[in-house]
């Protein structure tokens, strides 16, 4: 089992920033999660796991240029660094084994 651990919140926002590749901002990254997992997410909780991520080496940012929209403030973007990519590839083959180790009758109905 990896020392890595990743919460479901943090996988999933590790797995958008990924689907996102190069514009993953807070917004868009909200947007992504909410369009494809139909759940709502608040910025504050996104913001915390994004700093959590990068502080953690998974994630990485930087900022884009300043816009008239945005009054001057620039968008801050996210993307998965190497590291995290080995992080969710052995989540991703955790949940795998787990999944593959579950016997077949173990999902049929007894009652039927």
């Amino acid at each position: 089992m990896s020392k890595h651990h990743l919460g479901e919140f943090e996988e999933i926002v590790m797995l958008n920033v990924a689907i996102l590749h190069g514009k993953a901002y807070g917004i868009a990254i909200i947007d992504e999660m909410e369009s494809r997992l139909n759940r709502k997410v608040s910025i504050g909780s996104l913001q915390t796991v994004l700093r959590r991520l990068e502080k953690k080496g998974y994630l990485e940012s930087e900022f884009g240029e300043a816009t008239k929209q945005r009054g001057g403030k620039r968008k801050r973007f996210f993307t998965v660094t190497n590291f995290g990519q080995q992080v969710l590839e052995e989540a991703k083959d955790q949940r795998l084994a787990l999944w593959n180790a579950i016997p077949s009758i173990a999902f049929t109905n007894p009652s039927s």
